[in-house]
């Protein structure tokens, strides 16, 4: 693959423990009112965020080639393997024995290729044709951010 490739290490979840979770009803980004009661619950990855716990997979993004998109270099995308995906989707590619994420675009489909769009403008669209091995691996569905650096 060519360096304009965001590679990422796929990870198997294990979605099994309940994290315990102070928060307000619906968090706000603006003031917060000193009025509003706040809530303690649990964060269960199944319920809340993982539809398809049997085909959902984390993967450690390495790259910036999605930056434009808002994922970063060491950011952990959650991946649905059960998912169909559509063009506009971000999804994990394996194209020629490598893993990529990219926006997937299916809009040359009918030309007899398709294309892996990155979202920073240093990085080139990737040709995929019948040539290539390659597999949608899997939908993004959310991404895990660390805001503070150690």
């Amino acid at each position: 693959m060519t360096s304009n490739n965001q590679n990422i290490r796929i990870i198997h979840g294990e979605f099994v423990q309940r994290l315990n979770l102070q928060y307000a009803p619906g968090i706000k980004a603006g003031f917060p009112s000193p009025a509003d009661d706040y809530h303690h619950g649990s964060l269960d990855f199944n319920r809340d965020l993982i539809r398809h716990p049997e085909s959902t997979f984390y993967g450690r993004v390495d790259g910036d080639s999605m930056i434009e998109a808002g994922i970063s270099d060491g950011d952990i995308a959650v991946i649905d393997r059960s998912i169909e995906a559509s063009s506009g989707d971000i999804v994990v590619a394996y194209v020629n024995e490598e893993f990529t994420i990219k926006y997937l675009d299916l809009s040359h489909k009918d030309e007899g290729y398709i294309e892996l769009r990155p979202a920073n403008p240093r990085y080139h669209p990737i040709r995929i044709d019948a040539n290539d091995d390659f597999e949608v691996w899997g939908v993004v569905v959310w991404t895990i951010k660390n805001w503070k650096q150690a």
